[in-house]
Order: structure tokens, then C-alpha cells, then sequence
């Protein structure tokens, strides 16, 4: 466990969370929702963790900031997280863009979409502001992180993760001396610069920045003075203060949250739709990369009231079973078999069907002897009788949408035009 948790600093901290992300990499999983709000882990959103991390780090006030097929995101954080509460200094503010600063300007960059809301912000009278990416699964203490940006005399801490050099090319990356500070900040660079002592791993942003607020509004009111910036963190406001003021980079092994099995500090970024798919199954492992059982770090999310799980029939060849498998609450297996496959909430199986290494997604119907593998299937579809997906590449290609590792995407629509 990360050392820190509990003090003071992060209750007179606020985090901001950035959650207006397209996510177009994953496909038509974000035709009806921003990438924060897509379902993971058989019965929490992906913004949830990050949301979680602050709550459990002791932080009590929050701002998400939301932009791009909002609604059900907005809808959620309305019925998961309207626990806190104002008459214990606690807040919780939903900010779509909202036109605010401008009648024509929606949030520009992820500087931008901080800044359009100062004045919300100042309202709240946070000492320090942590702002966090809505859209990755991990655990993190933030408060461990709070302490050194304070220790360091830092004007901005970058959270980031160590990563073989060459695997760091999608990633902004961070050249440090042997002081964790800060020499150069480059995105996504060709040719990434190693760690002192460790050349070869880099240090890649996590998207996590800790800011002094006084300093960070004076940060973005010179950025939005600035014709030529991008209005973006990690191409302008940090590549500035690095130049002139002083950046330190936080190890993010330095405030993960294992639980005692958790063999690895776990972070994913599941922006596509195998990334996704590996994450989720990852869930299944006997002793998971991920411990989505740990007490004393819960995810928080919003808890639906429903029926508990329910396995029926008991004949051979139709046994309602599952193996290796996360099954939600709201959940009927009716003579069916579930294998290293999560059934998130309110998902039903017909007799004689089966799935093998499955993501199926809230209030799906699985109809009587369909057979599916490797598949990701959309909230709310039905799938037909004796569908069989996950044995014909090519067949499977030209009906639903096929990732280079052979996972298929499965959305309503895609089984309207089997009908068709």
C-alpha cells in the first residue's frame, strides 16, 4: 500500500476531471457515449476509477468536465456520485461545455476546459488542483502525490509511468535529471529520451498534473492570452512551465494502490477496442492483474437495485453454468454456459448458448444456441437464435466490426441489418 493516505493536504485539494473525450478508437462502443462512460469491469464505468481514486485519497471536492455524447455520462454521475455534500465542505460539479467565456467557443483543449470554469473553481477555494485523465483503469493515492508536489517546491507535478523506451512513441515523455526534475517534455516523440540510470525505459505522462490553483489560473489566463497555443496541457501549459519554472516528474510505482495479490502496478489505457477487450478479460484470471475485490480501495460507482445472479437447468447439455467468469447482479444463465466471459448487469442467456472470452455489455439477450467467442457486444442487444460468431473470420468480418486480434464488435445495428 502507498504510505501518505489520510493526511490533510488532499482535503484542502480539488480534482478535476477531464472526461470529454471522443474515444473514436473504439468504434461504435462511442457512437452513443464519451469514452469515460463506457462500461468496464461487469458494473462500473471507465470514469469511475479516476473518480474513485480521489475519493479514496481523501479528496471531497470534484469537477468533471464533460463535452462530446455526454448524456449518459452526466446521467450516471447524477445517480452514482451525488453522495457529497456542501454542509460538509464537500461539492461535486458537472460542467458540460456550456459556452460560458464565449457565445461560439466550446472547450478548445483540455486547458481550455479548465479554464472556462475558474470561476466555479474559485468558488470552492481549493489550495491545490489535481488534474486527472477520466478514461484509464487504475489505483492510485493521490495524496502521496499532493505531498511531494509540496515537498519538491514543484510548479507542476506530471504523474507518469515507467515504460520500455521504445514503447513510449504514443505517450508524451518526460526527460528528468537525477532529481525527478524535468528537462524537456516531448509529445510522442520518434526517438523518446531514457531515464538516468535506467536508459532503457522512459518516463510517459499519465495525464495527472498537480498544480498550486493561484499558479495553475495564472497558467491559463497566459495560455488563453496566446494566439498560437493549442489550449492543451501536454502541448502547451506543461511544455512552458518546464522551460520556465520548475516540473518534476512523479513515479507513478510511487503511489499505486496493490492490493496484497496484485502482482503488477496496473495501469491501461483501453482507448481500442482490443486494449479494451484484454483489460476486461484480464478480470477473469484466477489471480487477477486487477483486484476489483479490494475492501479497503473500492471503485465506487452506481448501484442499481436488482435480483441477484440466477444459474437454471441442470441437464446435460443444458446446464446453466459459468467458469472463470464476473456475472453481474440481474443476470439468468438458462441452460447455458459462460466462459472467461464478464455478463454485465441484466444480461440473459437462452438455453444451449454459449460464450468463450466475452464482454457483454448491461441488458443483453443472448438467444437459445447462439455460439459466441471473442466478442464485445453493445448494451441492449438481442442476440438471434444459433448465432454463431468467433469461427469464420471472414463471415464475421463482413457482419460486425473485426479487430486485428479477431475480436468482433457487436452493436443493435449491426443485427438490424442481419434482418435486413
Amino acid at each position: 500500500m502507498a504510505e501518505g493516505r489520510g493526511q490533510p493536504l488532499a482535503r484542502d485539494a480539488m480534482a478535476y476531471v477531464l472526461a470529454g473525450g471522443r474515444g473514436t478508437r473504439l468504434a461504435e462502443l462511442t457512437d452513443r457515449r464519451a469514452k469515460p462512460a463506457v462500461y468496464f469491469g461487469g458494473k462500473t464505468r471507465i470514469i469511475d476509477f479516476a473518480l474513485s481514486n480521489a475519493i479514496n485519497s481523501g479528496i471531497r471536492r470534484i469537477g468533471v468536465a464533460t463535452q462530446y455524447k455526454a448524456h449518459s455520462l452526466i446521467r450516471h454521475l447524477q445517480q452514482g456520485w451525488n453522495f457529497l455534500r456542501p454542509e460538509r465542505n464537500e461539492s461535486f460539479d458537472i460542467l458540460p461545455a456550456s459556452q460560458r467565456v464565449s457565445e461560439t467557443q466550446w472547450y478548445e483543449g483540455t486547458a481550455d476546459a479548465v479554464y472556462q470554469n475558474i470561476d466555479i473553481i474559485e468558488s470552492h477555494g481549493p489550495e491545490y488542483i489535481i488534474i486527472l485523465a477520466g478514461d484509464h483503469i487504475y489505483k492510485m493515492d493521490y495524496e502521496v502525490m499532493l505531498r511531494q508536489h509540496v515537498n519538491s517546491g514543484a510548479d507542476v507535478t506530471v504523474g507518469c509511468l515507467v515504460v520500455p523506451r521504445m514503447e513510449a512513441t504514443g505517450f508524451g515523455v518526460m526527460k528528468v535529471d537525477k532529481d525527478s526534475v524535468i528537462t524537456e517534455f516531448v509529445e510522442k516523440p520518434s526517438d523518446p529520451p531514457g531515464i538516468p540510470g535506467d536508459p532503457g525505459n522512459a518516463l510517459a505522462s499519465m495525464g495527472i498534473y498537480v498544480f498550486e490553483t493561484a499558479f495553475l489560473f495564472e497558467q491559463l489566463r497566459r495560455d488563453a492570452a496566446d494566439p498560437g497555443s493549442s489550449r492543451d496541457f501536454g502541448g502547451d501549459i506543461i511544455p512552458y512551465i518546464v522551460k520556465h519554472g520548475k516540473a518534476v516528474a512523479h513515479k507513478f510505482t510511487d503511489s499505486c494502490i496493490r492490493a496484497a495479490e496484485e502482482i503488477e502496478e496496473y495501469w491501461r489505457d483501453v482507448g481500442t477496442l482490443d486494449a479494451y477487450f484484454e483489460a476486461n478479460l484480464d478480470l477473469t484470471d484466477v489471480v487477477p492483474k486487477l483486484n476489483m475485490y479490494d475492501r479497503e480501495w473500492p471503485i465506487w460507482t452506481d448501484q442499481i437495485i436488482a435480483a441477484p445472479a440466477k444459474f437454471v437447468h441442470d441437464e446435460e447439455g443444458r446446464r446453466g453454468h459459468a467458469i472463470s467468469s464476473l456475472i453481474s447482479q440481474d443476470c439468468i444463465v438458462s441452460g447455458a454456459l459462460a466462459k472467461h466471459s464478464l455478463l454485465f448487469t441484466g444480461v440473459k442467456m437462452g438455453s444451449f448458448s454459449s460464450v468463450d472470452e466475452a464482454v457483454i455489455l448491461p441488458y443483453c439477450n443472448i438467444g437459445r444456441g447462439a455460439q459466441l467467442s471473442r466478442v464485445i457486444i453493445d448494451s441492449g442487444v438481442r442476440i438471434p437464435e444459433k448465432l454463431v460468431v468467433g469461427e469464420d473470420p471472414e463471415l464475421d468480418a463482413t457482419r460486425f466490426r473485426r479487430t486485428e486480434n479477431g475480436v468482433c464488435l457487436i452493436t443493435k445495428a449491426m443485427i438490424e441489418a442481419l434482418k435486413a
